[in-house]
C-alpha cells in the first residue's frame, strides 16, 4: 500500500471502496460510539438513530487514508449530507473524487459520496484534506480480530425473566443437584416447576439437602419410568410448557418422548443445541447435536440444521451463519462428512433449508477464526464468523463443547429442539449458571412455541 504526494495527484483522480455493512459492523460502530443498540441488527433494518449513516463515513475516510491520496492523509474540513438511510446487508461504493487542488498549501479538495446496492446516493459531500508530504509505502498486515463483548448470558436471562415463567415438568429430580437447580430456576422467576416423581423420596431428599418444598406442585409417581411417561403426557395434554431432566438417564426420558405413541414428535428430527459463550470468540454460537443423534445421515442432519436456525432465531442472530464441520475443507470422497457438507450447501441453495447462509464442509479452526480461513484462502460468508457449527456426529459434538468448556472456559446452556416442547437435558457435572442458562433459554423456546407451534 502506497500513498501519493501533492504533485502526483492531478484534478479529476478518483478512488473507490466498496464494503457491505454486517450486523457486527454496525455493532462495533455502536461499541465505539458508546451507544450500541439494542435493535437494528436485523437484515433490511434501516430504522433511525441507530448509527448505521457512520459506516459511510468511515468507509470515505478509509478510501482517503488507503487508496487515495493514502498513508499520511489529515483530514482539514468536510461537509457531508445525509440523504438516506443505510441499513444492515447494504452494500456502499464510497468513492473520493479530486475537485481542487492548492499548490501553496498542498492541500487537497474532494467531492465524495456513497452509493448504496439500487444505486440511490446515501451520502454526498466534500472533504479537504493535507496531502502527504513524503512517500509512505506499507505492506499490507494482517489486521487484528476485533470484538464487542458479550453479555447475552445475562441477556438471556434477563429476556426470559421479562415474557414470565413457564411451566415445567421436572422429571425425577432425585437428588440434590437436580432438585435444586429446579428450585433455583423457581426463585430466578424462570420457571413453575412441576416436580414428576416420588413424593416421599422428594421429601427426604429435601429434608437432607436443606431444600423447600413448599408450595411446589409434585405429581406422585412410583419410579423413574412412569415419570418419564407423566411428563411426557402433561406436555401433549398442555399442563406444562416444557420438560426438564432430573436424575434418570437421558436414555429413559428419551424414550418416553420418542415413542410413536408420546404425541410429542413433530415433522423435524428431534435434536440437541449447546448454546456456548466462549471468551474467545466475539458471539454465542451453537453446537448441534452433541448429545442425541449418534451418527445423523445427511436427511436427519438437514433436519438438525433447521432446528439450531430456528433456535438461533428465537434468540436474536436473524440471519445466521452455520458451518457445517469436518476435518478438512474440501469434498473428499472417502469422507462422508465432506460430502453431507456440500449436500447440505447444495440444499440451502434450492431452498430446502432456509433462513440461514450455510458453508462447508469447513475444519474447525477455519469455521471460527478469521485469519485461518484467510490463510487457507477461504472466501465465504461463514467462514471465522460462524453461529451455528453442524458437528459431523454425537461424540464429536460432546466433546467439542466439553472442552470448550473445561478447558476453554465457555459457559453453556442446552435445550432440545424439535418436540412439541423444549426438553431441557441438564447433566448431573453441570454447573447452577448452565443449569439455570438452560431453563432460560427452554423459556424463550416455549413462549415462542405459544405464537409458532412447532
Amino acid at each position: 500500500m502506497c500513498n501519493k504526494r501533492f504533485d502526483e495527484i492531478s484534478v479529476g483522480d478518483s478512488a473507490t471502496i466498496t464494503r457491505r455493512l454486517r450486523a457486527e459492523d454496525a455493532q462495533m460502530l455502536g461499541a465505539l460510539h458508546g451507544c450500541a443498540p439494542s435493535s437494528g441488527t436485523t437484515p433490511g433494518d434501516a430504522s433511525p438513530g441507530l448509527g448505521h449513516d457512520g459506516w459511510g463515513v468511515t468507509l470515505i475516510h478509509a478510501v482517503l487514508n488507503t487508496r487515495l491520496p493514502g498513508p499520511g492523509t489529515a483530514c482539514i474540513d468536510q461537509s457531508l449530507r445525509f440523504l438516506a438511510p443505510v441499513a444492515i446487508g447494504d452494500t456502499l461504493a464510497a468513492s473520493v473524487h479530486v475537485t481542487d487542488r492548492d499548490a501553496a498549501t498542498q492541500r487537497l479538495r474532494f467531492a465524495c459520496r456513497c452509493v448504496n446496492q439500487h444505486d440511490a446516493v446515501v451520502i454526498e459531500g466534500t472533504i479537504e484534506v493535507q496531502a502527504p508530504a513524503q512517500r509512505i509505502a506499507q505492506a499490507p498486515g494482517q489486521l487484528p480480530e476485533t470484538r464487542v463483548l458479550d453479555r447475552s448470558g445475562q441477556s438471556l436471562l434477563e429476556r426470559a425473566r421479562r415474557l414470565g415463567p413457564i411451566r415445567v415438568a421436572v422429571v425425577h429430580p432425585c437428588d440434590a443437584a437436580s432438585l435444586g437447580a429446579a428450585l433455583e430456576a423457581a426463585r430466578e422467576g424462570l420457571i413453575e416447576p412441576v416436580l414428576v416423581a416420588p413424593r416421599r423420596k422428594l421429601e427426604q431428599i429435601s429434608r437432607a439437602a436443606a431444600l423447600d418444598l413448599a408450595g411446589i406442585s409434585i405429581d406422585d409417581v412410583p419410579h423413574s419410568h412412569a415419570a418419564a411417561a407423566r411428563a411426557v403426557e402433561l406436555a401433549t395434554g398442555g399442563g406444562v410448557d416444557a420438560l426438564m431432566k432430573g436424575s434418570l438417564h437421558t436414555d429413559e426420558l428419551m424414550t418416553a418422548v420418542i415413542a410413536a405413541t408420546s404425541g410429542m414428535r413433530t415433522a423435524r428430527r428431534i435434536s440437541h443445541c449447546y448454546l456456548m459463550h466462549s471468551p474467545a470468540y466475539p458471539r454465542p454460537f451453537i453446537i448441534t447435536d452433541g448429545a442425541v443423534n449418534i451418527a445423523p445421515t445427511l436427511e436427519e442432519k438437514a433436519d438438525i440444521v433447521r432446528n439450531a436456525i430456528d433456535l438461533a432465531h428465537i434468540v436474536g442472530v436473524a440471519l445466521p451463519r452455520v458451518a457445517i464441520l469436518a476435518a478438512v475443507e474440501t469434498v473428499n470422497p472417502r469422507m462422508q462428512a465432506t460430502l453431507d457438507a456440500a449436500a447440505l450447501c447444495k440444499m440451502a441453495d434450492r431452498g430446502q433449508i432456509t433462513g440461514a447462509v450455510l458453508d462447508g464442509p469447513l475444519a474447525f479452526d477455519n469455521a471460527i477464526s478469521v485469519a485461518a480461513a484467510k490463510i487457507k484462502g477461504i472466501v465465504s460468508e461463514v467462514a471465522g464468523r460462524a453461529d451455528i457449527l453442524l458437528v459431523p456426529d454425537l461424540e464429536s459434538g460432546n466433546m467439542l463443547a466439553k472442552q470448550l468448556e473445561y478447558l476453554g472456559g465457555a459457559t453453556s446452556a442446552a435445550v432440545v429442539m424439535g418436540a412439541r416442547v423444549p426438553i431441557v437435558l441438564t447433566s448431573r457435572a453441570d454447573s447452577r449458571e448452565s443449569r439455570i442458562a438452560s431453563c432460560a433459554l427452554a423459556a424463550l423456546v416455549a413462549h415462542h412455541y405459544r405464537l409458532s407451534p412447532p
